[in-house]
């Protein structure tokens, strides 16, 4: 079974970051998810994929974990944040491309 380590990115809820700091262990699904037809639940007999998740501080931790346990795994580097720096008075500036108006 085929495991996944990665850094977990915020929620859309979040204005922090807050819970990004570590890395997460997560097993892939082995079979697809199917619908229960009186529900209309998701459901799938592999519990590993859907209620293991691991946490750990750094992700050597999380690589000696899955060593040390002989699993097979697949690292994700995170990607940097995009960051686009303005300022407040960007929006009454002269050379602005559009006009400001009401």
């Amino acid at each position: 079974m085929l495991a996944r380590i990665f850094r977990p990115s915020k929620t859309a809820m979040q204005s922090g970051r807050g819970k990004t700091t570590g890395w997460v262990l997560e097993f892939e699904p082995s079979d697809a998810r199917r619908s229960d037809p009186l529900m209309g639940w998701t459901q799938t007999a592999d519990t590993e994929s859907s209620q293991v998740r691991l946490s750990f501080e750094t992700r050597e931790d999380a690589v000696r974990y899955a060593d040390a346990h002989g699993l097979a795994f697949q690292l994700i580097d995170p990607k940097p944040a995009k960051r686009i720096i303005k300022a407040y008075a960007d929006n009454f500036a002269f050379g602005r491309k559009v006009p400001w108006t009401h």
